[in-house]
C-alpha cells in the first residue's frame, strides 16, 4: 500500500473537490471485487463487504489541505497549493489496505462492513453529508483513526471517553459610529470595545470554568479600519473555542454572548454574532476501547493518549452509534499542517491492521 499512500500524497485535492480521489478510490475497490454502495454525496465513496443483517463501519478521511507543500519527496505534491499535510493520505491508503485483507476473508465474517471514505473533514462538512446520506443506517458500531506525529511508530492511542475537543467558531461584528482619529469624540470607537472584549473573555476559563475542565476561547482575528487617520464604524473578530463536556460547552458560550452584550451596552454600540460549523468533542465508547485495545496490544504498543484540544467531525458518527476513535503514532518530526509534514510508510501495517482489529471485535460486539 505504500505506492498507493505516495500516489495519493502526489495527488491531493481540496475539501469537497476530492473528484478524482473518489475516483481511483472506486477504481481501486472494483478491480479488488468490493462493491460500492450508491450515494448522493458529490465526492466520497460508500463500499461493503460481508453478508448478514450484523454492520459495522470504518471510517476514512480524503481531503488535503491548502498548503503549499516544502518537502524534497519525489512523490511531494504536484497540486500547488495544495497538500495532504494532515495525513489523509495515509488514513486513505489505511482503509484500502483492510478492505483488500476483508474481501480475502468475507466468508469468514460474521456480517457486513461498511467503508466510509469521507469527503471534506478539514471543514467539518464531511460527516454531516454523510450522515444526511443514510449511511449509518444500520450500523452497529463504527471506529476510525487520526495519525498522531508525536506518537513513536508501532504505538497506537486508545482511550475511552473524551478525546478531541468539540468545536465552536464565531464571528462577532461590533458597530460603532465612524470618525477623524484626531476626533474621537465625535464618533463611538469599536476597536476600544473589542480591545475589551478579547481580554475580558479570557476570564471566562479562568473564573467560570473548573481547573478540572478543559476549556479555551482564542480570538484569532481581528479586521476594522482602511487607514491610519479613520476610525471605523465596524469591528469584526473571529476565533473559537474548545470544549470536552457540554455542559462547559454550553456555559462559556452563554457567558462569552453576556460579555459582548454588557461591553456594548456600555459604550452604546450594537453587536451581532454568528456561530460557525461546529462539532462536539470525540467520546469514545468504554467497551470498544477496552475490547479493540486488547485485540491491538497483540501487534502494537498501546499508550493511553493525552486528550487534544484539534477537533474532528468523526464525533457526528458517535452521535448516532457506539465509536472509537484512535491515534495511530507515527513519529514524525512536524505536526499536522505543518508544510513539512510527511508520514513513515512503515505506519501503514499498525493502522492497516487497527481496522481489521476494530471489525474483529465489533461484530463480535
Amino acid at each position: 500500500m505504500t505506492e498507493i499512500r505516495q500516489y495519493l500524497h502526489k495527488n491531493p485535492e481540496l475539501s469537497g473537490e476530492e473528484y478524482k480521489t473518489t475516483e481511483f478510490i472506486k477504481k481501486f475497490l472494483t478491480e479488488h471485487g468490493i462493491k460500492i454502495l450508491s450515494s448522493d454525496l458529490k465526492t466520497g465513496v460508500i463500499a461493503e463487504i460481508g453478508e448478514g443483517e450484523k454492520i459495522v463501519a470504518l471510517r476514512s478521511d480524503i481531503d488535503a489541505l491548502p498548503i503549499n507543500e516544502m518537502t524534497d519527496y519525489p512523490y511531494k505534491s504536484q497540486n500547488p497549493g495544495v497538500m495532504h499535510a494532515c495525513g489523509h493520505d495515509f488514513h486513505t491508503a489505511s482503509l484500502l489496505g483492510a478492505a483488500v485483507i476483508l474481501k480475502k476473508k468475507e466468508k469468514e465474517l460474521k456480517g457486513r462492513v461498511r467503508l466510509i471514505f469521507q469527503p471534506a473533514e478539514e471543514i467539518n462538512a464531511g460527516a454531516k453529508e454523510v450522515i444526511k446520506s443514510g449511511v449509518l443506517k444500520g450500523i452497529s458500531a463504527i471506529a476510525g483513526f487520526h495519525n498522531k506525529p508525536d506518537l513513536p511508530l508501532g504505538t497506537i492511542g486508545i482511550k475511552s471517553g473524551p478525546l478531541m475537543a468539540a468545536v465552536d467558531r464565531f464571528e462577532v461584528k461590533i458597530n460603532g459610529t465612524g470618525t477623524h482619529a484626531a476626533a474621537p469624540q465625535n464618533g463611538n470607537d469599536p476597536i476600544v470595545t473589542a480591545s475589551q472584549i478579547v481580554t475580558s473573555i479570557q476570564s471566562i476559563v479562568s473564573r467560570y470554568v473548573s481547573p478540572v475542565d478543559m476549556a479555551i476561547i482564542s480570538v484569532t482575528k481581528i479586521s476594522g479600519g482602511n487607514t491610519w487617520n479613520v476610525i471605523p464604524e465596524s469591528v469584526i473578530m473571529e476565533g473559537t473555542m474548545r470544549t470536552f463536556k457540554e455542559s462547559v460547552q454550553e456555559r462559556i458560550k452563554k457567558l462569552f454572548v453576556q460579555v459582548i452584550k454588557n461591553y456594548t451596552e456600555a459604550f452604546d454600540q450594537k453587536y451581532e454574532i454568528s456561530w460557525g460549523d461546529a462539532h462536539s468533542f470525540v467520546d469514545n465508547d468504554e467497551m470498544l476501547a477496552e475490547l479493540i485495545g486488547k485485540e491491538v496490544s497483540i501487534f502494537a504498543d498501546i499508550k493511553i493518549p493525552e486528550i487534544t484540544t484539534g477537533g474532528e467531525d468523526f464525533s457526528f458518527y458517535q452521535k448516532e452509534v457506539p465509536g472509537l476513535f484512535a491515534f495511530i503514532g507515527t513519529g514524525c518530526p512536524y505536526e499536522w499542517h505543518n508544510p513539512g509534514f510527511q508520514i513513515k510508510d512503515e505506519a501503514l501495517y499498525f493502522s492497516i491492521n487497527y481496522y481489521i482489529a476494530a471489525v474483529n471485535i465489533m461484530l463480535k460486539k
